[in-house]
């Protein structure tokens, strides 16, 4: 809705957005209105590390953000490429729209990163900042079969190399990704930590 005139009510995607992401404008009309500009967090990690665990802590507290799943979209691994940007654009277009509260949002989601970047909806945006979940291949490996009992090799292995991709690499495409290794955090103590990074970005931004 926040991409919908409200002067001449065109829905096209055509809008423009002032530099610090307060002003919308429509090319149509020359109608402006206001948006909150706020940030979007994606939590990230290889299948099994534990965003799920860590964003379900994070919805039973009193936070300052909005938690959502993308397992919403139904990110398949066999999708196309089309559809991918789809699922990242309608993403997005969400985010902005709730966002609109005065809360940012934060995605839990594995894949489809690096395409969270050039497409539509990021304008509204006053920055994408992503969080990796990462963990010992030990302890990772232990938390996959005991803690969610899969014992398929190929996920497990697949999880291993996404995992050490994400420990030796600071960006995703053209995502940036901060890393926070939780091998030795209980789940009380990661949310803690995906808290306060949230909390010192988005501070960061409303102070600017």
């Amino acid at each position: 809705m926040i991409s919908i005139c409200p002067y001449c009510h065109n829905h096209e995607m055509d809008k423009t957005v002032s530099e610090n992401k307060k002003i919308v404008k429509c090319p149509k009309c020359g109608g402006e209105w206001v948006s909150k500009g706020l940030p979007l967090f994606v939590l990230t990690g290889c299948s099994g590390v534990g965003k799920t665990t860590t964003a379900m802590e994070l919805l039973g507290r009193d936070i300052d953000f909005i938690v959502l799943d993308a397992d919403y979209f139904v990110f398949m691994p066999s999708s196309t490429r089309e559809e991918w940007e789809a699922h990242i654009e309608r993403m997005n277009e969400i985010s902005a729209d709730i966002m609109q509260c005065g809360k940012p949002v934060l995605w839990t989601m594995a894949g489809c990163i690096d395409k969270l970047h050039d497409n539509y909806y990021e304008r509204f945006f006053n920055g994408i900042y992503c969080l990796a979940l990462v963990c010992d291949e030990d302890k990772l490996e232990s938390r996959m079969r005991e803690g969610r009992n899969i014992q398929d090799e190929n996920w497990i292995n697949s999880s291993k190399e996404y995992n050490r991709y994400l420990c030796s690499n600071d960006k995703i495409g053209d995502v940036g990704i901060d890393k926070l290794d939780i091998s030795d955090l209980d789940v009380l103590q990661a949310a803690d930590r995906v808290s306060e990074w949230v909390a010192g970005i988005f501070l960061k931004k409303l102070s600017i």
